[in-house]
């Protein structure tokens, strides 16, 4: 059985979902470039403790902001 998730985990969770989901709104070509760019980020962070919720909630945030800003339909490509 499965350790049930905090709220902070779950917000992570959902914000990658979110993410992912995005990808499919990119041109065909640029989808693979967003997602590996979605993934390293989250990869990145991976070693935050997840009881040290200041710095996790301020990767929300930021994360929540790359979203809206790549987001736009003016993003067409991500290196």
């Amino acid at each position: 059985m499965m350790a049930r998730l905090s709220g902070l985990q779950r917000d992570v969770l959902s914000l990658y979902r979110k993410c992912l989901r995005e990808v499919r709104n990119k041109p065909v070509d640029a989808r693979s470039n967003f997602k590996n760019y979605a993934r390293s980020e989250f990869q990145k962070h991976r070693s935050v403790n997840k009881k040290d919720f200041s710095t996790v909630e301020y990767l929300l945030r930021k994360g929540q902001r790359q979203l809206e800003m790549y987001a736009s339909p003016g993003i067409r490509n991500i290196r």
